[in-house]
């Protein structure tokens, strides 16, 4: 390896996002976005009931749940895959299977904003979306200081 010389150009000090500077405006967006994000999602309750996706049969008054239906595509698929690993059919039927039972699962959450004040709420979305938008601009590059441009042009 050969010692730099004097006439190679300094190497510029990247921050955020690969662009000149931003590095404590991301750092201080990110620490303002993650306690707007905390404070809000522990405003918030989630239930569920036992995969509550069903139906009702009205005549005998009986709750039918549909979860097991569900997974039919996934069995199916899966044995596709174990008889032949590079089944398209199989690959979708899995894939199919697991996203209805993503959905399934999903849909049968009931979530609830705990009542707050205003005042709370309003701190909660300004920390969140005013950290958010530190970070976006962080990831602009900055102009250089004074004291940049005239270290990167020196007078003759």
């Amino acid at each position: 390896m050969e010692p730099q010389t004097e006439t190679e150009p300094k190497k510029q000090r990247s921050g955020a996002g690969g662009t000149p500077g931003g590095v404590g405006t991301f750092l201080l967006g990110f620490a303002f976005a993650c306690a707007g994000g905390w404070l809000l999602t522990n405003q918030v309750t989630v239930s569920s009931q036992y995969f509550a996706s069903g139906f009702m049969v009205p005549v005998i008054n009986y709750h039918m749940n549909t979860f097991g239906l569900s997974l039919v595509p996934f069995i199916i698929g899966i044995g596709f895959l174990f008889y032949d690993g590079k089944s398209v059919i199989g690959w979708l039927l899995t894939i199919a299977g697991l996203a209805i039972i993503l959905a399934g699962i999903l849909m049968s959450l009931h979530i609830y904003f705990q009542p707050t004040s205003l005042f709370n709420t309003l701190i909660m979305l300004v920390l969140l979306f005013g950290g958010l938008g530190l970070i976006l601009r962080s990831l602009k590059a900055m102009p250089p200081t004074p004291d940049e441009r005239s270290d990167n042009n020196p007078k003759p």
